[in-house]
């Protein structure tokens, strides 16, 4: 297992590498200055040739192409991810202020998402074919096809704007997470609903599941210790994507409730043209992703013993 997790790691090494060049790349030959885009929101108006150039100087965006490519290799060689064209700030620490903000909504998200899909998703298999099965795939049918920026305005508008239940945008405490949580919560809690389902009905068919109720165990040993372990296989895949997509940032729910995370935070660099923070958000979502993917690999093994990543190194 450490060889394996060792080995994970450099590849997750490369594929940082391979992301922050695609994105220094894709932002280099990018139509526009940066330049231009920053001074005018900064000064209110168009800035003079002068000031534009001092302003790519002082950002070393006149070097050409393979400096700046090293320049930024050795920088995030060295934990350094730059400097924020629009904040002055260290882009880390600009990640780091955020990162609490997004991952206080990405847990509450995941969580009530579980909560709502494996009860059901589980009973909907168990109740096959029942209204109640019928019920949760329409209700997951409709989770799936509502986009999230949909959602959050509706949510906005009725229990913000009508009740007043909930504030409808804003960061501090608890009734500002209600409303961004259950937009993304719902919305992720629709494919995994589905996703239990099939998964469980999938393992209720195996022999091993006839052979534990022939030696005469009860229905609910069955369930819980030989049929649900084997169903969240494909559960905890999805959910090691998701978690990896939520960490990085929902960009589009924390931009419609003005969440102060790392999504949002993009965004507003984004319409800057901010490429220091670009840059850095796609190295940090790439982390995100291999870190959580490694995750999901290990406790395969928790999951089903039969899965073992050292078997080569055995024989």
């Amino acid at each position: 297992m450490k060889k394996y997790i060792a080995k994970r790691l450099a590849i997750a090494v490369i594929v940082m590498l391979g992301a922050s060049l695609l994105s220094f790349l894709l932002l280099y030959f990018a139509p526009g200055n940066p330049a231009h885009a920053i001074l005018t929101a900064q000064l209110g108006h168009d800035p003079s040739l002068e000031e534009v150039a001092f302003f790519m100087m002082k950002h070393d965006l006149n070097n050409p192409f393979l400096v700046q490519c090293s320049q930024w290799l050795y920088m995030i060689t060295h934990l350094n991810l730059g400097t924020s064209f629009r904040t002055g700030e260290p882009v880390l620490m600009e990640f780091l202020d955020r990162f609490p903000a997004t991952f206080e909504l990405a847990f509450t998200s995941m969580l009530i998402a579980l909560l709502i899909a494996i009860p059901v998703g589980i009973l909907s298999a168990l109740k096959q074919n029942s209204i109640l099965d019928h019920s949760s795939r329409l209700v997951a049918l409709c989770g799936v096809s509502m986009p999230n920026f949909w959602l959050g305005l509706v949510l906005i508008m009725f229990f913000s704007l009508k009740l007043g239940w909930f504030p409808c945008f804003g960061y501090g405490t608890a009734s500002h997470l209600v409303l961004p949580a259950i937009t993304l919560g719902t919305g992720l809690a629709a494919p995994l609903m589905r996703l239990m389902r099939a998964s469980m009905l999938e393992v209720l068919r195996q022999d091993y599941i006839r052979t534990a109720r022939s030696k005469g165990l009860s229905e609910h040993l069955v369930m819980w210790k030989h049929g649900l372990k084997n169903a969240l296989i494909p559960v905890i895949t999805h959910m090691g994507m998701q978690t990896g997509h939520l960490l990085g940032g929902a960009v589009i729910v924390e931009t419609i409730f003005a969440w102060p995370g790392v999504g949002k935070f993009l965004v507003d660099g984004i319409y800057a043209r901010d490429y220091p923070v670009i840059q850095g958000f796609v190295l940090v979502i790439a982390l995100f992703f291999v870190l959580s993917n490694l995750a999901v690999d290990i406790l395969y093994t928790y999951l089903d013993p039969r899965i073992r990543y050292d078997v080569e190194n055995k024989k």
